[in-house]
C-alpha cells in the first residue's frame, strides 16, 4: 500500500532523513520506533506533504505521491493523526468529525463505526473539542482521520499523555482496523509494550535511518527495547 524509497530530507543543511526506505502493507500494522529527535515526525510530515522531501519517492496504492500536495494525499486515501492530536478546540465534536469528511461528497454521513469504536464521541457530539480530556481528544483525532475512509492510517504517538484505560480503547480500535484487512496502518510509537502488542512488522529508526527491521513477533528476541533505551 505504502512504498517509501531512498527518502532524503534536510533542515538548514542538517541531513535529517538518510536514504530511508520502508513498506507498509495492507492489513498489517507497521510500527516505527525510535528515541526523540531521530526524525520520525519529519518522516510522517514528508509522507503527508507537509514537508517536501529532497530526494526519493513516495508511492501509495500504485500512484506516485512524492510531489503531491497534502490535500491530494488525503483524497487518495491517507489518514493522519498528528502528534499532539491537533483537533479544533473551538469546534464541537460533531464539527471536528465533519472536517474529516472534507474530501468526501457533500452530505456524506459520519461512519457509524467511529462511534462503535469510541462511544464517548457519540455522547459528546455537541461539546467543544477543547473541553474534552486528552484521551477523548485523541479518540476524536483518530475518528476524524477515519471519517474519510482511508486506506492508510498514520498515527504519530497516539498514547502520548493518555490514561491507560483509553490506551486500551485505542489498542482495540487499531487491532480491529488491521483485522478487517482493507487498511494499512503505520504506527509511530515510543511506548514499547503498546507497539509490541500491535506490530505485525517493526522498524527502528536512529539518526534518520532505519537501523533494524523485522517481524513484530520477534521484537523481544531482536532486542528492540534495548535500542530505545536512553
Amino acid at each position: 500500500m505504502l512504498q517509501v524509497s531512498h527518502l532524503n530530507q534536510y533542515y538548514s543543511g542538517s541531513h535529517i532523513l538518510r536514504d530511508l526506505s520502508l513498506d507498509a502493507p495492507i492489513g498489517k500494522v507497521t510500527t516505527l520506533l525510535g528515541r526523540n529527535g531521530v526524525g520520525k515526525t519529519t518522516l510522517l510530515k514528508c509522507l503527508m506533504g507537509l514537508v517536501p522531501s529532497r530526494t526519493g519517492s513516495i508511492g501509495f496504492d500504485g500512484a506516485d505521491l512524492t510531489r503531491a500536495p497534502s490535500h491530494q494525499r488525503v483524497k487518495a486515501g491517507i489518514g493522519y493523526v498528528p502528534q499532539g492530536r491537533e483537533i479544533f478546540p473551538r469546534l464541537t465534536v460533531l464539527e471536528n468529525l465533519q472536517m474529516g469528511l472534507a474530501t468526501r461528497p457533500r452530505g456524506t454521513p459520519i461512519p457509524e463505526r467511529i462511534f462503535e469504536m469510541f462511544p464517548v464521541l457519540a455522547q459528546m457530539l455537541k461539546r467543544r473539542g477543547g473541553d474534552l480530556s486528552g484521551g477523548q481528544q485523541q479518540q476524536l483525532a483518530i475518528g476524524r482521520a477515519l471519517a474519510a475512509g482511508p486506506r492508510l492510517l498514520i498515527l504519530d504517538e497516539p498514547t502520548e499523555g493518555i490514561q491507560p484505560s483509553i490506551i486500551k480503547d485505542i489498542e482495540r480500535a487499531i487491532r480491529t482496523l488491521a483485522a478487517e484487512g482493507n487498511m494499512a496502518i503505520l504506527l509511530v510509537e515510543q511506548y514499547y509494550d503498546f507497539a509490541e502488542s500491535l506490530a505485525d512488522q517493526y522498524l527502528v529508526m536512529e539518526r534518520g535511518e532505519i537501523i533494524k527491521r523485522g517481524a513484530g513477533a520477534d521484537m523481544a528476541k531482536d532486542g528492540v527495547k534495548a535500542l530505545l533505551a536512553v
